[in-house]
Parts: structure tokens; C-alpha cells; sequence
């Protein structure tokens, strides 16, 4: 039966998918489409002929071997194999190969894709919005020839994507899905973060300075934790920059999201302290280093500044520590022990008066 193999062979060069690779796909999709036609043998398998651009399926039918005492359910025998090419079968050969290239083309182009991407997962891209009108709750990201998804998910809130318009995307993760390869991108990682400060700072670069912890709330305040790897250099100024012009750059990438830079420290009380800011702690009590929890004592006037709107201030800063972290009035606490003082006092003087009396 004729096929053209060698204009087949031909196509599949410039896609860069080896002959052996389309002959092996190309043999099994004609054995299963012959399968499929009325009175096929059951054993069969297809022979290419490159050369005469041909190709024939031979067949080899069952033969009933007789039952004997040590076997009494032999497995049927097979045949001589014989030519079994059906003579209508030019069409439906045709029509199998144009699937088979299809799908190896498909297969080739998604591996390309895979290959290339697969290496950018947590890594920041530049892309172009592309709206979909039939996917409304996700953004699509133009990345060259490629689509990245945003998921809602991975969206901030109340930031707009306009149509054609170029974004920085963190890569969440690179997979192959059901309809070829899956690029999450995200916009609400805290890694971006981390990922857009390294573009404007040399010293996280060369290591310098280091990034050593982040916490987020996406859109509306981020805090940075700092330390300097080498004498001499300010980790807070490297990344604050000449004037503020490096973490301005940031912010501007990141629709003018807040961003607190601090200290980081192995000591939890100065860490803890530092996480707080911009309000003033004046000091920390470890309650439990192994459930890490901690109390920070704040002046009274400045209690709003370290709980932040609606806690946010306070949540960060756990979440930046790691820690459970308590928040008390200076003022409320020393009145406290003062008063605590008084009644210890007060009750040691009961103590001696009774006992005054006892003895006389």
C-alpha cells in the first residue's frame, strides 16, 4: 500500500523528531487502524518500505493445537505470516498518518516549550497581558510565543491587568498538563519580591547582603528581613539604595505596595524587636524558645503604630520571625508590677501582724 514515508520523513526533520521515532508511531497507528477494520487478524505488524514509499501488514492467524494430557488448554499456535493489506486501506492509512504527524509535532513543540521553561520555574519573567474571553477569572501572560497563566489565585487584590500590557511574573511552576505545558506565573508571591530587589541590588548579587526572610500581604505591605555577609556594608541602606531609588524601583513594580526593611538577627528578642518597626519596642520577653513565643513591650502611645491597621503590622511581623508575638503596654505592665508590689507587700505586713499577735 503506498505511502509517502519519505515526504513524512521530510517534515519530520524540520520539526527535529528522528525517522525511527515517526516509523515506530507511524507502525503502530497503522497496526491499530488495521485492527479496527472487519475480519483482521489478531497478530499482525506493519512493515515500512521507505524507498518504495510503501508499506504492507502481515498478518498471522491462530491455529488450534489439540489437547493432550500434560496440556489439556494448549495456547493456540501461529501461522506462516501472509500479506494482509487491505485493499481499501489507502484512505484511513492517509488520514492515520496525518494524525500521527499531528501528534508528534504537537509532542515536539510541547517538549520545546517544557524544555525552555522548565528551567525558569522560580525565576522572574517579563510578559505581555493577553485578556481571554473565554477565561475571565484567570490572566493570561504572553511570554514570546508562549501563554503563562495567572490564576486568581496567584493575582493581588485590586491590582488591574490591562490588555497589552508588560508585567513582571514570578514562576510559581512548570508541568506538562493535559493540554501541553503549564506555566503558573504569580504576582502575589513573596519570592517576586526577593526577585525584583536582586535586579536593583548588586550587593544580593555577590553576596554581599542577604535577603534572609520575607513576609507579604499582597498589595497593601511587605517586611524584609536583612543581614550583611561582608564588614562594613549597611544591608538596610544596600536595598533602601541612593535616595531610596532602589526600593522605589521595587515598590513601582509592585503598584506601590509598602515595604518595611529591617534587621534580621539569630537573637529572637532583637529580631522580634526589629519586626515591629516603625514602632519603638523598648523591650521583648522570651516566654518559650521551643513554642516561640514571645511578649514585646510597646509605649503606650505608640501601640497602634506596632499593631498596624487592622493587626496587619503585628501579622507581618510574625509571620516574618516565625514567632507568636504578644503585645503589651510599657506603661500597662509597669503599673501592673507595681500594683502587684503593693499587694505583695500588703500581705507580708498581714503575715507579720498575726503573728505579732499569736505570740503575745
Amino acid at each position: 500500500m503506498e505511502l509517502d514515508l519519505n515526504g513524512i520523513h521530510q517534515l519530520a526533520r524540520e520539526q527535529d523528531i528522528d525517522a525511527e521515532t515517526v516509523d515506530e508511531a507511524l507502525s503502530e497507528a497503522l497496526r491499530l487502524a488495521y485492527l479496527k477494520t472487519p475480519h483482521a487478524a489478531k497478530h499482525a505488524r506493519v512493515e515500512l518500505d521507505p524507498r518504495a514509499g510503501s508499506f504492507t501488514i502481515w498478518a498471522r492467524d491462530e491455529i488450534a493445537q489439540e489437547p493432550t494430557e500434560d496440556n489439556p488448554h494448549p495456547a493456540p499456535a501461529l501461522g506462516e505470516e501472509y500479506d494482509d493489506t487491505p485493499k481499501d486501506f489507502g484512505r484511513l492509512a492517509a488520514s492515520t498518518a496525518r494524525q500521527v504527524i499531528s501528534q508528534l509535532f504537537r509532542k515536539a513543540e510541547d517538549d520545546k516549550i517544557f524544555g525552555a521553561f522548565s528551567g525558569q520555574k522560580g525565576k522572574l519573567i517579563t510578559g505581555v497581558v493577553q485578556q481571554d474571553a473565554k477565561d475571565t477569572a484567570n490572566v493570561h501572560v504572553a511570554v514570546g510565543d508562549v501563554e503563562a497563566l495567572l490564576p486568581r489565585r496567584e493575582q493581588v487584590p485590586g491590582e488591574r491587568y490591562r490588555h497589552g500590557e508588560r508585567i513582571r511574573v514570578y514562576v510559581v511552576n512548570v508541568s506538562r498538563g493535559l493540554k501541553g505545558p503549564e506555566i503558573i506565573v504569580s504576582r502575589s508571591h513573596p519570592e517576586l519580591v526577593r526577585k525584583l530587589f536582586e535586579r536593583e541590588v548588586p550587593e544580593l548579587v555577590s553576596g554581599a547582603v542577604s535577603i534572609m526572610a520575607i513576609a507579604r500581604e499582597a498589595g497593601a505591605r511587605t517586611k524584609v528581613a536583612v543581614r550583611a555577609n561582608t564588614q562594613g556594608v549597611n544591608p538596610k541602606g544596600a536595598l533602601i539604595g541612593p535616595g531610596g531609588s532602589r526600593v522605589r524601583a521595587v515598590i513601582e513594580n509592585l503598584g506601590q505596595e509598602k515595604i518595611d526593611i529591617v534587621d534580621w538577627s539569630n537573637d529572637p528578642a532583637k529580631f522580634i524587636a526589629a519586626a515591629l518597626s516603625p514602632a519603638n519596642v523598648t523591650d521583648v520577653h522570651v516566654v518559650s524558645e521551643k513554642n516561640q513565643t514571645a511578649i514585646a513591650f510597646i509605649p503606650e502611645d505608640q501601640l497602634s503604630l506596632a499593631i498596624g491597621k487592622e493587626g496587619q503590622n503585628a501579622r507581618l511581623a510574625a509571620k516574618l520571625t516565625g514567632w507568636k508575638i504578644g503585645i503589651e503596654s510599657e506603661e500597662a505592665y509597669a503599673r501592673k508590677k507595681a500594683e502587684q508590689l503593693v499587694r505583695a507587700h500588703g500581705e507580708h505586713k498581714a503575715v507579720e501582724t498575726d503573728g505579732d499577735e499569736a505570740r503575745g
